[in-house]
């Protein structure tokens, strides 16, 4: 039996951050937060953003993992662990990452598509290959294939396997093209002083929640990813040292990509006097296409990494997507690994050919396709993102700090000292840090996400326009969108789930879930 949970788990601590880290570094490592860093202040975005990591994505970080470590199951078991009437927010942390499939399979494929292109012309491409219905649908699959792949072999064969390989290889071609775009020469300096030079005045208040939202969203929270691969580690994984590497890596991915991106766009801008978008997916598939194309040879071989490395991020944050998903449907169902991943990778697929299609009208100019006004893909991720995130992630902060351990009497119960020594004698070991981090997760760590979620419901029913919010009815539709997804959760955990097992790790060792896979 020994023998079996360690193939049914990560080996030990460095397979494990690798797989956390590839979870969290994705595509809004690559363009997002580049560009968020340059509109709100430089350097003074950085600093908020690295504090934000520490008191508020590190937090919910230990949280979601403990939680899952704790209850060796999915996030339905493991929220029920914590209490009975909160397994809800399992089955609702494994709708997020289920919606977020859907179309992050979609940008997937235009990576796959601009990293086989990159020896041609990538600078047209987004324009007749968005519009391309065929090619989108047929990219889109063999991204999710090739993620699909990766988890039917198990954790230790191949999620830890895939992660120790590409995560490594993701950091080496990075650190490769910052090396090459800050010795271009003309721009340069021009493109660091626009990314870190810091503007506290450009700050403001939006950029500070801008901050703390980045370090919310980049680090793969509120999803139950980190439930889920926390899981899968042992009594050897220190979860907070597990979280302090994980952070850290995402972050200097995202600091990293930034010192590629601006130089390169600003030398473009320097030697051609023409200004490119810098922002969003036109920043990714056109504007760096059309620089790339004007570095000659080098720029195809800078290409061809660039969108590498790209699809490599894009592919580990889908695999660990998936993942979650995966284990509920083995555990709570007694299917084995291979046909729940066929089904998951079925239904995500057909959802996926709306979005892609809806994304290729938007970026060619075409109407139609569009839910509540916008596109097919802004609407999934702004439900799931914005909208839905944070309330997980807060029911984690919930979980942990309020329900796990219930103390005798009033003074236990809000005391976070108490939380401390009964986290402490369960095994979170986090030394002097304990005291500090019960405290947050009790009483700060939620309330910073409240005022997350509040504000970026705000941003989506009153969109600010030139300094002016107004009202939007199909942000209101988006809000109440996502809100109904979360009382759909609520209604059919406490009916169909509650009285009800919902499986464990071991569920997938035994010969029901596991025989095919001996």
């Amino acid at each position: 039996m020994e023998q079996q949970k360690k193939k049914n788990g990560f080996v030990g601590g460095i397979g494990f951050i690798l797989a956390a880290a590839g979870s969290a570094v994705g595509l809004g490592n690559l363009w997002s937060f580049p560009y968020k860093t340059s509109q709100n202040g430089g350097a003074a975005f950085v600093f908020v953003y690295i504090f934000s990591v520490i008191v508020l994505g590190s937090i919910v970080m230990i949280a979601e993992i403990y939680l899952g470590k704790r209850a060796q199951a999915n996030p339905v078991t493991a929220y029920k662990k914590a209490n009975k009437n909160l397994g809800w927010l399992g089955l609702f942390s494994i709708i997020i990452p289920f919606l977020i499939i859907c179309y992050y399979a979609v940008l997937g494929g235009y990576t796959v598509k601009f990293t086989m292109n990159s020896f041609s012309d990538n600078s047209q491409v987004l324009q007749t290959f968005s519009g391309n219905v065929g090619e989108v649908i047929l990219y889109t699959a063999v991204f999710l294939i090739l993620a699909v792949v990766v988890v039917t072999a198990g954790i230790q064969n191949g999620i830890e396997k895939a992660s120790k390989t590409l995560m490594p290889i993701l950091f080496l071609i990075l650190v490769a093209i910052v090396v090459y775009c800050l010795c271009l020469g003309n721009g340069v300096k021009e493109g660091l002083d626009y990314y870190l030079n810091p503007d506290f005045k450009a700050l403001g208040f939006k950029g500070v929640l801008a901050g703390m939202g980045q370090a919310f969203y980049s680090l793969s929270l509120g999803m139950g990813i980190m439930v889920s691969y926390g899981s899968y580690t042992g009594e050897s994984v220190n979860v907070g040292k597990s979280a302090i590497w994980i952070a850290f890596f995402d972050t200097l991915v995202a600091l990293l990509s930034g010192l590629a991106i601006f130089p390169a766009i600003y030398h473009y801008q320097a030697e051609t006097g023409i200004a490119l978008q810098n922002n969003g997916i036109v920043l990714m598939f056109s504007s760096l296409p059309v620089v790339f194309k004007t570095l000659g040879v080098a720029g195809n071989v800078v290409s061809f990494f660039f969108f590498g490395m790209v699809t490599i991020a894009a592919l580990t944050s889908v695999i660990s997507l998936l993942e979650v998903v995966t284990q509920f449907l083995i555990q709570k169902y007694s299917l084995n690994r291979k046909k729940a991943i066929a089904i998951i990778g079925v239904v995500t697929f057909l959802i996926s050919v709306p979005i892609g299609i809806s994304l290729g009208y938007a970026l060619t100019g075409k109407s139609g396709m569009t839910i509540a006004g916008k596109n097919w893909l802004d609407f999934f991720d702004l439900v799931s993102n914005t909208v839905l995130m944070p309330v997980c992630a807060f029911g984690s902060c919930l979980a942990l700090g309020w329900f796990a351990f219930k103390g005798k009497d009033k003074k236990e119960t809000f005391s976070s000292n108490y939380l401390c020594d009964k986290l402490e004698a369960e095994g979170l070991k986090l030394g002097k840090a304990g005291k500090i981090f019960s405290f947050m997760v009790k009483y700060v760590t939620p309330i910073l996400i409240a005022v997350i979620e509040v504000f970026g419901v705000i941003d989506i029913v009153f969109p600010a326009d030139n300094g002016t919010r107004n009202f939007s009815a199909g942000g209101l539709t988006i809000v109440l969108t996502a809100y109904a997804v979360l009382i759909a959760a609520v209604i059919v955990y406490f009916i169909f789930l509650k009285n009800k097992e919902t499986g464990f790790n071991e569920d997938e060792l035994n010969g029901k879930c596991f025989s095919d896979e001996e």
